[in-house]
């Protein structure tokens, strides 16, 4: 208990030395000064005047400074939510090279990023570099896990979310992102499939990182902000844990539009993610229809 204090005492010393400086100086000529001690000789108080204004000066600067930096921190951090999202997210595609998401099934991500990246690459021909870390499909307790999570999440009345469609959006995803890595020159799409669900979606630009809730709020940092490459880290690390999916493989087997049955049982052959042997003819449309 001793020791606790001691280095309490000691930390609040360290962090306000030239206020405790001061002030101890002040106490000290202000007691010499009513014992008379110095007399009239006033250049010894003058210099003690001048050093305490100047440790005063100091702490004020340090203390303006911790000030400015804690409100630079807030000022790059914004909560959005509604429409506010989605504006975000098309702030961020505007002005950047490359994508980092990392989510579910990337239902958001198809139907906005993916095209919108497949579109600027294609007009602009300017080289775009899209990450994606979505749920393993092949893991069945994973998309079981996943899906309550959607569920809990979703309002009631809601479609119902299963394992299986948990899955069929996976899979729709992954054709998605290989038919325009094969059409679109300059993109360049990497995917990998995660062992653990996340209950947060997050996407990485050059500007900043937007981390939201399925069907929530999201929090947006800017590039500025000493949370962006905290998360970047974060989401190198978790890229770099999870299976790639090797979409080079794909090049060598091109896709229909739409794609028939026999070519996206195929893909996922050669992309090593095979479908279940449960998906009948219906179903591998209906993934080919979402995609």
């Amino acid at each position: 208990m001793v020791r606790r204090l001691v280095g309490k005492a000691r930390d609040w010393l360290v962090r306000n030395v030239e206020g405790f400086l001061a002030l101890a100086i002040a106490v000290t000529f202000l007691v010499l000064g009513v014992f008379d001690v110095y007399g009239a000789n006033s250049t010894v108080v003058n210099s003690a005047i001048l050093l305490t204004l100047a440790l005063l000066a100091a702490t004020l600067l340090r203390d303006r400074t911790t000030s400015k930096n804690a409100l630079d921190a807030i000022s790059s951090a914004r909560l959005v939510s509604g429409s506010e999202v989605a504006q975000a997210l098309a702030e961020a595609r505007r002005h950047t090279d490359r994508w980092v998401f990392k989510g579910g099934t990337g239902v958001d991500l198809r139907a906005e990023t993916l095209p919108e990246f497949a579109k600027m690459a294609r007009e602009e021909q300017r080289p775009l570099e899209l990450r994606l870390e979505i749920v393993d499909p092949a893991d069945q307790a994973l998309c079981e896990g996943y899906a309550q999570v959607l569920a809990a999440q979703e309002p009631s009345g809601s479609t119902l979310w299963t394992a299986d469609r948990v899955r069929q959006e996976v899979y729709a995803t992954i054709l998605a992102a290989a038919r325009e890595n094969q059409r679109v020159k300059y993109l360049n799409v990497e995917i990998r499939l995660s062992s653990v669900v996340s209950t947060l979606r997050w996407d990485l630009s050059d500007t900043g990182v937007i981390m939201a809730e399925p069907a929530g709020p999201a929090m947006v940092f800017k590039k500025d902000s000493p949370y962006y490459a905290t998360c970047k880290r974060e989401l190198t690390v978790s890229f770099d844990q999870a299976r790639r999916v090797p979409l080079d493989a794909a090049n060598d087997h091109p896709l229909s539009d739409p794609p028939a049955e026999e070519e996206i049982r195929e893909l996922f052959t050669v992309l090593e993610v095979g479908l279940p042997s449960t998906h009948d003819s219906k179903t591998i449309a209906a993934i080919g229809k979402a995609a």
